[in-house]
């Protein structure tokens, strides 16, 4: 019988509906970025961020290396991949793998020659076209679940940003924050972003 598959779609390693692991991750030799969550793989295509995302993205980035330069937390830009398991940390046990747009490690301990191994202190995820779902849903229960002290979403389009912050074992969401508005991070003390420096002249 013949497939239905595309012929793009016969060259991937992986299928829509299968369950993976980091071991088989690693083995994968593709064009595009991939996540894993819960051994389910979600795409992000050939394509690069736009121009907006990317910018917004080394804006933060720089705030953060800046602030942290000399002291002991790490800050690491996507693509970084960042495994999570509630099993064991062997490849085959892991079956989340995210690359968040930020992450940034307060302990050390936690990064290898491969990555992050454990949650990050604070994560940094902004919104792409068509990825919502994920970062508002998925990746806000794997966040939650697996340990993430704060959590901030940024609208480039809306140019918002909403954070949740860990609370016994609970995320508490903040006000919407937009330009004219400084963001305090509870996760990494000390550290303040200017929304107006964020959001200014994107267009």
């Amino acid at each position: 019988m013949k497939s239905e598959e595309t012929p793009d779609e016969e060259k991937l390693p992986f299928t829509e509906s299968g369950r993976y692991t980091y071991a088989d991750y690693l083995k994968w030799e593709i064009d595009e970025r991939v996540e894993l969550i819960k051994g389910k793989v979600f795409r992000f295509g050939i394509a690069a961020p736009r121009r907006i995302h990317q910018e917004i993205s080394g804006r933060v980035a720089v705030k953060l290396f800046t602030f942290l330069k000399g002291k002991t937390p790490e800050v690491y830009t996507a693509p970084f991949d960042v495994r999570l398991s509630k099993k064991s940390l062997k490849n085959e046990d892991v079956d989340t793998v995210v690359q968040p747009d930020i992450s940034v490690f307060c302990d050390r301990n936690k990064l290898d020659d491969f990555g992050g191994i454990g949650a990050p202190d604070l994560i940094i995820e902004i919104l792409a076209p068509g990825d919502n779902k994920k970062e508002l849903q998925d990746k806000y229960d794997l966040y939650k679940e697996f340990g993430v002290k704060e959590y901030w979403i940024i609208h480039p389009v809306e140019q918002t940003l909403f954070t949740y912050t860990l609370v016994e074992g609970k995320y508490i969401p903040s006000k919407l924050f937009t330009s004219g508005d400084f963001i305090e991070s509870k996760a990494v003390e000390g550290f303040r972003l200017d929304l107006d420096y964020v959001f200014a002249e994107l267009d």
